[in-house]
């Protein structure tokens, strides 16, 4: 299992190969929406995912618009650090749910998608890591703030490298998480795993 994992690490992978995702063929994502068993979880499940990419991108572009000087220090400030704060509530509390009720139950529902659960979860591991990181280099620009452009400047800079890189992992993530999820609930029924 550990060389599985060590093979497909979020930050090297471009997508799980069929053999994990080994419902997707049967299951494409163009055809969920209209297959009997998609119900109220799958529905609520893709529109958390469309939040958090949502939110991550409303991130990125107050950052953007601060480095480029269209977006003022009091103004950055007061909209980015209380959308920040939600948006690492919001994802927390989504991996904290999914490693504590959700996985478990789809782990149980056959032994083949265990390799695609561990590897979810050590993504969640990854995502936590990267998380942290942008965090700080978050908090590092808003203390920069008072100490001027030059200061300001570099902080940004790494807060964006920072962020770019927990986007990126986040994106594959979700994606990945969905092949596995959503035709996991079409084949088996959302009350399988309610």
């Amino acid at each position: 299992m550990a060389e599985d994992l060590d093979a497909w690490l979020l930050a090297n992978r471009l997508g799980i190969p069929d053999t994990i995702a080994y419902l997707r063929k049967t299951y494409p994502s163009p055809t969920w929406r209209e297959h009997h068993n998609f119900g109220e979880l799958a529905d609520f499940w893709l529109r958390v995912h469309a939040s958090l990419r949502e939110q991550g991108g409303q991130l990125q572009k107050i950052t953007e618009a601060f480095r480029e000087g269209t977006l003022d220090a009091t103004t950055f400030q007061r909209t980015f650090v209380p959308r920040f704060n939600h948006f690492l509530q919001h994802l927390e509390g989504h991996h904290q749910i999914e490693d504590a009720a959700y996985f478990p139950k789809f782990r149980a529902l056959d032994p083949r998608m265990q390799t695609g659960f561990d590897l979810l979860e050590n993504d969640h591991q990854l995502i936590h890591g990267a998380l942290l990181s942008a965090l700080e280099h978050a908090r590092l620009v808003v203390a920069a703030l008072p100490r001027g452009a030059d200061s300001v400047r570099s902080a940004s800079d790494d807060y964006a490298v920072s962020t770019n890189r927990l986007m990126a992992l986040l994106a594959r993530h979700l994606a990945d998480e969905e092949d596995l999820v959503i035709p996991a609930m079409l084949e088996h029924g959302e009350r399988s795993v309610g």
